[in-house]
This record gives C-alpha cells, structure tokens and sequence, in this order.
C-alpha cells in the first residue's frame, strides 16, 4: 500500500453562525462546533483512506473563546498520525469578525477515526508520508497521545479502572 502524504488528506470548512447555532445570548452552541469539527476530520481520514470511516474516539476538545451570531466558523483539519486502521485528526477552530476580519483561533481537538472494509470491519490504511517539519512535530505528539490513549483504554478497548 502507497502512503499518502499529509497535505492529501488537509480540509477545511467555513460556515457563517447563524441564530439556529446559537443560545439565546447570541453565542453559538459547542455541540455546534463539535459537530463541524467531526465532519472536518472525517472529511481529512476518508480523504486518506479512500474508504468509508468512523469516529471512535474524541480524546481531546478545547473551546478557547465563545463564537458569536454572524461570525465565520471556519475548521481545518489533517491527518497527524496513522496506526495500522486507524488515524489521528487534528482540527483547528477559528472564527473571523466579518465586520473588522479579526480571525481568532478559538478551539482544537484531536480525534481518532477508523477505515471500515465492505463488512463495516477494521481495515488497513496508507502510511503518513510526513511532509514538513511541522509535519514531523505533529506525527511526534500524536504518537505521545496514542501512547496515553492506550493506557487508558488498553489495547482490548476496555476502559481500566
């Protein structure tokens, strides 16, 4: 199997934030944002797989600052790190004030996604043909949170008490 490098699997989402996003305060819901962030990354692991996938775990989801009515959501996302069916997404969240066009960075998370064969099974995936530097750096750490992940979790997927 090929690998594929990581700016083939890069995405990215814009929506502006409308009154259905949001609270009665104007700010728009987190479960809003999760649900943008789990499209980016499913759209960077299938960009990578090439096969249907699924999201097993959201092991980490930052919201820095609130996101108001009418501001520019907008979420990245690559593939940072792949195992042998599996891949870690990292996904930046920034919103940009239409009327000034400050964009500021305003969440992160890391998810992991897994390919399925025709049978909804666990199925092998490309390598990460890592790119840059910052491609390095990221392949590092992703490394470091599966380690933790797996600590957890275990390797049976059972969570330890």
């Amino acid at each position: 199997m090929d690998s594929k490098p990581v700016s083939a699997s890069r995405s990215v989402i814009s929506v502006v934030a409308l009154p259905r996003d949001s609270n009665h305060y104007g700010f728009v819901y987190g479960g809003t944002v999760m649900g943008l962030v789990d499209q980016a990354a499913y759209a960077a692991a299938i960009r990578h797989a090439r096969m249907p996938v699924v999201t097993v775990c959201v092991d980490h989801l930052t919201l820095l600052r609130s996101i108001h009515i009418g501001d520019v959501i907008t979420v990245q996302a690559s593939v940072n790190y792949v195992g042998r069916t599996s891949m870690e997404v990292g996904v930046c969240v920034t919103t940009e004030r239409l009327a000034t066009g400050e964009v500021e960075h305003v969440g992160s998370a890391y998810l992991t996604m897994v390919a399925l064969d025709a049978n909804s099974r666990p199925t092998p995936v490309p390598p990460l043909q890592l790119e840059t530097a910052e491609d390095h750096r990221r392949f590092q750490e992703a490394q470091m949170r599966r380690q933790q992940q797996l600590a957890r979790v275990g390797r049976t997927g059972q969570c330890r008490e």
